[in-house]
């Protein structure tokens, strides 16, 4: 690579790619990584000749460009798989802290099971997963696709498997069943499921599926209506409360001193999407409040930046938060 020169003035740099490293993987199929490095450095004229990139324009933006295609080349080295979306979210990464190790963050596995690996693909999911390392209850808040939900079973599922904790309660409320719940067909059980269905697919993704039914037939993982935890002590369990925004400050109150000697704590939801009756005010939205400064308890905002699912999803959270801000 050669030498910056003097800020805001317009410079040349060329990156010399290791045999060890073959350009094909670098490029990507079709040249889909490449492409993904230029769309994110508009300002950044690149020419690929050989096991050579060259780059010019901008200092501050060579310089950047220089460390991301490092990056890149690092992600390589660890045998992992190269894509566009690792480049694009590399890039985030660095516009927002120089100094991080994007490469690093995306190849740090969190969970490895059923020939997949899981981790967390932005700053504030890296964030969010070590909040829930480093404190007892921890409250993810964000719009969907985050991974909020996800990211807590998948941290639930590790601390069973090195026996941290003996198991797993899964729980949120049934808010949109309301009095409804008993004109529903079949047992309680059958009325309830729907309604925690994104929870049981979360465990299908990282437990073997045959496993499930014995786990929760012993207790192992339990995954239940947020009613059903009033009156209880949970000890040396992994506690997530899935939908939080549609929890009354009252059973917030029930279900955060349900909590009890070696258990860990975690709490999701959107804040944007309460489907509470009118008047009633969102446990999620005022716990913040509450519990600020209180050692201990950790809360992680995510944004539409951190969006996991189809790229159009954080598309649709911002626009929707444009449109909630203009009325």
């Amino acid at each position: 690579m050669s030498g910056p020169a003097s800020a805001d003035a317009a410079v040349s740099s060329t990156i010399v790619v290791p045999n060890t490293h073959p350009m094909v993987a670098l490029l990507g199929a079709n040249d889909e990584n490449i492409k993904q490095f230029e769309r994110d450095f508009p300002e950044v004229d690149v020419l690929v000749r050989g096991n050579e990139i060259h780059l010019s324009g901008d200092v501050t933006e060579i310089g950047l460009a220089e460390q991301v295609l490092a990056e890149m080349l690092s992600i390589l080295r660890t045998g992992q798989g190269l894509t566009p979306d690792a480049v694009e979210r590399s890039v985030a990464m660095l516009r927002t802290d120089r100094s991080l190790s994007p490469s690093q963050l995306l190849t740090a596995n969190i969970l490895s099971t059923r020939g997949k690996a899981i981790r967390a693909k932005t700053l504030n999911q890296k964030r969010y997963v070590d909040a829930i390392d480093q404190n007892t209850i921890v409250f993810g808040i964000g719009p969907a696709g985050t991974g909020k939900t996800y990211l807590a079973v998948a941290k639930a599922v590790q601390a069973l498997q090195s026996k941290q904790i003996n198991r797993i309660i899964l729980t949120r409320p049934a808010v949109e069943a309301g009095e409804r719940l008993g004109f529903l067909p079949g047992s309680l059980s059958e009325k309830i499921d729907p309604y925690l269905r994104p929870l049981y697919d979360a465990l299908h993704d990282m437990i073997d599926p045959d496993r499930i039914p014995q786990l929760m037939t012993s207790g192992t993982i339990e995954v239940a209506p947020l009613a059903y935890m009033r009156g209880r002590t949970l000890n040396d369990a992994f506690i997530i409360l899935d939908e939080a925004q549609n929890t009354t400050a009252e059973q917030m109150k029930m279900f955060l001193t349900r909590l009890g000697f070696g258990s860990t704590m975690v709490v999701t939801g959107d804040v944007t999407q309460v489907d509470l009756p009118g008047g009633t005010t969102s446990g999620l939205r005022i716990v913040q409040k509450i519990l600020s400064g209180i050692d201990d308890v950790a809360f992680c905002e995510l944004t539409s930046r951190d969006v996991v699912r189809h790229k159009l999803v954080g598309d649709i959270v911002d626009a929707y938060g444009r449109y909630e801000q203009s009325r």
